[in-house]
């Protein structure tokens, strides 16, 4: 009997050993496909950046990454979402550029028992009545970096402005973000259609806009529609005479092609983020000179927040010593938010959404004669979304 029992003991032992030296299974969904693609890559780079550095390990674990493409379409993504959870079986469903897609596949992979991590989208319901205790965020509720743009435009005096964005869950949280804030008069709105075949010419929008008498234009174009919106402003003859704020418009996907154009209507131009290339961390040299030196060029927020993903599912994963079935421990741990960020040390509220600093940066020359952005100052200092209030998690 005892040996028998010893036996099982022995059994059991091997079995949780083996348990423990599988994977850790990570489902990514971005869009690869559509103009829209042009994001996609850069996170997709990002993420395989960090497995490379990690040596293709999480604590014991070996990482099984699945990149899928959202076509960006929200039923594409939910279809991707449910094939992750339901065939792939994964331990964290993560990626996610867009509100909509975001909001249409959430419900699939938090109803499974999967944490959900966004590398991007942070629509207003998920940070307030849909709050998740297994949802966290790598970058930032929608509203709060036009909350930062929109009292940037108040220290600078400015009394009216036009706004522009797509028509579309993100967009319409940055439109509410600036006028949460800014304090100035709204003299017009545009919300532009928004998808696979979205607006791209801007002619008429910026017409208004020069009609309107502003004294200056908020705008929220991200991926190819930002750099067609540039093109347009420089052409219509607008710099110098409506100046240009944004916000996720002009970054280094958008900067390279204005720069061989030579739209230097876009140097001087001034936005908020959370992040920027020169910000001054240990992780975010190390992420920035090992992007530029992998693949040539400057990484975007975009990626910077899917690299910071993969870190805080490491720190998840660590935290159990690769023991997947410990749902509370790993909660727990990126909750602490205790893992190498790019933005340096930060907290999380209890909507899973970054309590952090936001910045005010400005497009520039570097030593090498790149365009690219570097901080000018700091706008909030660990700065909470406005919708926790509506949280109900303890």
């Amino acid at each position: 009997m005892l040996k028998k029992l010893l036996t099982a003991g022995l059994m059991l032992s091997v079995s949780a050993t083996a348990a423990l030296a599988g994977e850790v299974k990570i489902g990514f969904v971005t869009t690869l496909t559509t103009p829209a693609g042009v994001i996609g890559k850069d996170m997709k780079n990002a993420v395989e950046l960090a497995v490379e550095q990690m040596g293709g390990k999480m604590g014991p674990l070996d990482i099984n990454l699945i990149i899928e493409d959202d076509g960006f379409k929200p039923d594409i993504g939910k279809q991707k979402t449910e094939k992750l959870v339901k065939q792939d079986k994964v331990d964290f469903v993560s990626g996610f550029i867009w509100s909509h897609v975001l909001l249409a596949s959430r419900k699939t992979a938090l109803d499974a028992g999967k944490f959900l991590i966004s590398s991007n989208a942070g629509p207003s319901p998920i940070a307030g009545k849909l709050c998740n205790k297994n949802f966290f965020s790598t970058s930032w509720q929608n509203d709060q970096t036009p909350m930062a743009m929109g009292e940037v435009l108040n220290q600078k005096g400015v009394k009216s402005i036009y706004i522009m964005a797509p028509n579309y869950a993100a967009g319409k949280n940055m439109v509410a973000g600036v006028e949460r804030t800014f304090k100035g008069k709204i003299v017009g709105k545009d919300l532009t259609k928004w998808g696979k075949d979205a607006q791209l010419d801007f002619s008429a929008e910026l017409a208004k806009a020069k009609a309107s008498g502003a004294e200056g234009i908020f705008i929220f174009y991200p991926g190819k529609a930002g750099g067609a919106f540039i093109k347009q402003y420089q052409q219509a003859g607008l710099q110098g005479k409506l100046p240009l704020y944004s916000v996720f418009t002009v970054d280094s996907i958008a900067l390279p092609k204005l720069q061989k154009a030579d739209f230097k209507g876009v140097l001087g131009s001034e936005m908020t983020n959370f992040w920027a290339p020169d910000l001054d961390t240990p992780q975010n040299k190390l992420f920035v000179s090992s992007f530029k030196k992998k693949y040539g060029h400057y990484p975007s927020f975009y990626a910077a927040q899917a690299y910071d993903t993969m870190y805080l599912i490491r720190s998840a994963v660590e935290a159990v010593n690769g023991d997947l079935s410990k749902k509370d421990e790993m909660r727990k741990a990126m909750r602490s938010a205790n893992f190498p960020s790019v933005r340096g040390k930060f907290t999380y509220g209890k909507n899973g959404m970054p309590i952090q600093n936001f910045y005010l940066r400005k497009v520039v020359t570097d030593a090498d004669g790149v365009w690219t952005t570097k901080i000018i100052k700091t706008v909030y200092k660990n700065n909470q979304d406005p919708y926790v209030k509506d949280c109900k998690i303890k």
